[in-house]
């Protein structure tokens, strides 16, 4: 029997859709809208890197241009609507998916044991039971408050004294939560005063998480491998995920189709029940400036599959070997991926260095005037008071970048 095909343009749109970048960046974007946006997209990565705004900053505000960083500061702070914990990366999620975590705590207690006894230094386990004493006693820490008389390092993340490991160990493994940010650094306090009873108190099903994982992956996905399904919350291995498509596949959970990639070429995928058969989400033709991290180019061998796009990040490439630049940021417009911009905040002025049209997109008036456009929205947003271009802004891709 022949599997339905979804063609390109209708497969971006349906992903694009998911991830709430079909629709205009309007309406609300602050308490339950705002946790119901973060639920709909799954997880909003935390970076540290700040060249023009935060990775989860510029994520939300690519959906909602009203956003603002202090809703999500009530969000996880005051509301307890939302939590951060570990993803691929540390990532803020939805509070109701907590329970679905003790299995990812439990799973991590065993293999960090091995892991971190070989890359850190000894004594942080004797720290467990006083850094949990002193946060039950006294309230919040930071990396900062403990460790007193230990030795510092002088820099890497395998050389942070007993107490940073130990407080990080205990955050990876349940026993505390970020409680609060100040400024990017995390406080951390007993995680029965940072998620709410309600949420800690619902016990998941011997197999359960499982079927969330994938099932809420393969929603959030529309269609996928089962590379893609396990990787979307890093939660089930390739094979579980497989193991759990085949069965939802003779169940009629979920339904086989071929998808077109960007050049043509079919992949064979899993997708939801009567995708293949759906209308084809419209998508506005605004043109949008998102984060590295933004979910929906995370899983960069997808989005190169789905519109052409290769992309590298390069912050820790030596800079005479980056190709682009330290930071540059993918530029959607409509359902294609157009471009890739560097410009970084500078004080009162938002600086665009370059931007590199993708092949066979040009940058005449009309889609200058969209990135005129969205470059004024996003120095509003980050409190610039102009935009300056450089001279000789549009680049040319380097010979062979991409092949």
């Amino acid at each position: 029997m022949s599997l339905p095909v979804i063609p390109n343009a209708a497969a971006r749109r349906h992903f694009l859709h998911r991830h709430a970048l079909a629709e205009g960046p309007t309406g609300a974007c602050s308490g339950a809208a705002l946790a119901g946006l973060v639920d709909r997209i799954g997880f909003v990565q935390v970076d540290s890197i700040n060249t023009v705004a935060r990775a989860h900053d510029m994520i939300l505000w690519s959906r909602r241009g009203g956003y603002r960083p202090a809703a999500l500061k009530r969000a996880l702070e005051g509301e307890r609507a939302l939590w951060e914990h570990w993803t691929h990366d540390a990532s803020i999620l939805p509070v109701g998916l907590w329970p679905m975590w003790r299995a990812r705590f439990a799973a991590d207690e065993a293999r960090l044991h091995g892991n971190w006894r070989r890359w850190f230094r000894d004594g942080y386990e004797a720290q467990f039971g006083t850094i949990l004493d002193r946060i039950a006693r006294d309230g919040p820490v930071s990396s900062s408050d403990v460790g007193e008389g230990e030795v510092r390092g002088r820099g890497g993340w395998w050389d942070w004294h007993p107490s940073k490991v130990a407080l990080e160990w205990l955050w990876r493994t349940g026993r505390i939560a970020v409680t609060r940010r100040d400024g990017f650094r995390k406080v951390y306090d007993l995680t029965e005063r940072v998620i709410p009873a309600a949420v800690r108190a619902v016990e998941v099903p011997e197999g359960a998480v499982v079927d969330w994982a994938c099932s809420s992956a393969l929603e959030r996905l529309g269609f996928g491998t089962a590379r893609e399904v396990a990787a979307y919350w890093n939660a089930v291995s390739g094979e579980v995920a497989r193991e759990w498509l085949d069965a939802a596949l003779r169940a009629g959970r979920v339904e086989e189709a071929v998808v077109l990639g960007a050049d043509g070429a079919g992949r064979r995928v899993f997708c939801v029940a009567g995708l293949a058969g759906a209308d084809v989400p419209e998508v506005t033709g605004r043109l949008r400036v998102l984060s590295p991290f933004d979910p929906a180019l995370r899983d960069r061998a997808r989005a190169e599959f789905l519109f052409g796009f290769r992309y590298r990040i390069e912050v820790f490439v030596p800079e005479p070997k980056r190709v682009f630049g330290y930071y540059v940021f993918p530029l959607l417009e409509g359902d294609r991926l157009v471009g890739r911009i560097d410009v970084k905040r500078a004080g009162a002025v938002l600086a665009v260095r370059a931007v590199w049209p993708e092949a066979g997109v040009v940058f005449g008036n009309g889609r200058v005037a969209k990135l005129e456009a969205e470059l004024a929205r996003l120095a509003g947003f980050v409190g610039c008071e102009r935009v300056d271009w450089a001279e000789g802004w549009v680049r040319d891709y380097p010979a062979g970048w991409g092949s």
